[in-house]
């Protein structure tokens, strides 16, 4: 039985596969919302070890350099247990990974642990942004460069690495979405008119792997992925595509810097405590003075009026605020901070769901711990999977509401009230009593698990 199971599980994800692949760019992240990062895993880059710019000394050590929790599936499922459809997993490939620096080879070790991954979200039917991040900057620090020689050596390594990865992953079917980098540097007109350059580059590489790259969604990113460097030097100058309809922008919203990232007051401003409305503090320094819903809007706005309108859907793909600890700060109210923190993530998803073509996809660092008033920006106890960061989440939620045991009971009636057999998508016999949420096959079937 478990056989022939198998035989029509690879006929009906063949012909999935091709139907899926068919679906737009607009189409695939209007269900993609709400997404969350894999935040300090994949893209660790462990510099005190040696690791430096193609060599290969990150191994798979890496991905615990920067947090330290190792990905399972069990954390994917809880992941998708709290309401979110998408996974973004920023990725470092040029900087600690690469086996041989003249072909720019990525280490087969490493490749198959990022396909780990990326599978472990695949089987609980959640889409993956996999990019190239930081990487150690070797091309995200440098797109200002301008001499010939430089663009050229650079275009030569970005082809490389994403002709592997895309190779690698070129079965993949709509769920996986590639992005080609991160947050390239670019503050103005000519720098960002490199960036054009390479956001082609990683167009052309991945569209000439072909098989399901032929069609998959790829994301490129704006200048500084800020969203009025990217509407004022980029609108208007997308790569050009030999499909129509599969790519999409990127932009992050870390808006404003003194309510998100700001430690400490400084002569020309405060750290904002408060934001949004009915959540200042009476008589407080730290309540917003700019950056609220009104500006939240308005920059929104701007990246659907220039790209959503066009046919370019937004990647928002990285999103967060710190959540502070004001225990320490006499007559501040962490209660009124609290629901500024969820004010603010409740607010941009409502505003992305509210425009369409904008999916948000969390920061989330895996560091367990407000550090007082410095904050923390993690949502998930990965070690414990339990939510830290709850008032962000809660506001996610409001929005995005998190599935119900009455949702999964009902969604396993469609399979069945006693099915015979249940599997996983890589053939994996589980439990029926004791499902944890994702895509599952029971009698030929696929079904969600929520």
């Amino acid at each position: 039985m478990r056989k022939g199971l198998l035989t029509l599980l690879g006929l009906l994800l063949t012909l999935t596969a091709a139907d899926a692949q068919d679906r737009t760019a607009m189409e695939v992240i209007d269900d993609m919302a709400p997404g969350w990062n894999l935040g300090n895993t994949m893209e660790g880059v462990a510099t005190w070890a040696g690791v430096d710019f193609l060599n290969n000394k990150g191994g798979l050590g890496a991905e615990t350099a920067w947090q330290d929790t190792k990905t399972t599936q069990e954390i994917i499922d809880y992941v998708k247990s709290l309401g979110f459809k998408s996974v973004r997993i920023p990725c470092a490939w040029a900087y600690g990974h690469i086996s041989n620096a003249s072909t720019y080879e990525i280490d087969s070790q490493w490749m198959t642990r990022v396909k780990e991954v990326v599978d472990y979200c695949i089987n609980d039917g959640l889409y993956v942004v996999l990019n190239d991040h930081w990487d150690g900057g070797w091309l995200e620090n440098h797109i200002k460069d301008s001499d010939t020689a430089t663009i050229e050596r650079n275009k030569t390594i970005l082809t490389a690495l994403w002709t592997q990865i895309a190779n690698a992953f070129k079965d993949y079917d709509e769920h996986l979405l590639f992005a080609g980098l991160n947050e390239p540097n670019a503050e103005d007109q000519a720098a960002t008119n490199n960036l054009i350059q390479y956001n082609q580059t990683f167009v052309d590489a991945v569209r000439a792997t072909g098989g399901n790259n032929a069609k998959r969604v790829l994301v490129v990113q704006g200048p500084s992925t800020n969203i009025e460097h990217t509407c004022n030097f980029m609108a208007g100058k997308m790569p050009t595509d030999v499909i129509e309809g599969r790519l999409a922008v990127e932009i992050h919203y870390y808006n404003p810097w003194q309510f998100w990232g700001m430690e400490t007051d400084e002569s020309w401003g405060k750290v904002f405590y408060y934001w949004g409305q009915g959540n200042h503090l009476s008589g407080s320094t730290h309540n917003a003075t700019w950056g609220e819903e009104a500006d939240m809007r308005n920059l929104l706005q701007m990246m659907k009026t220039n790209f959503v309108d066009k046919g370019y859907p937004v990647v928002i793909g990285e999103f967060g605020a710190n959540w502070r600890d004001l225990s320490s700060l006499s007559g501040e109210s962490q209660e009124k901070h609290n629901a500024s923190i969820k004010a603010h993530y409740r607010e941009l998803h409502r505003l992305c769901k509210e425009m369409g073509g904008m999916v948000p996809m969390t920061w989330d660092t895996n560091y367990r711990s407000q550090e007082g008033t410095k904050g923390s920006m993690t949502i998930i106890d990965r070690n414990n999977l339990t939510v830290f960061g709850i008032f962000a989440m809660e506001g996610i939620n409001e929005i995005y509401p998190r599935p119900t045991e009455s949702t999964v009971r009902n969604t396993m009636r469609t399979a069945g009230e006693q099915p015979e057999a249940i599997y996983r998508l890589n053939g994996q016999k589980v439990d029926g009593s004791h499902l944890t949420p994702g895509l599952y096959i029971c009698n030929g079937n696929k079904f969600v698990r929520k």
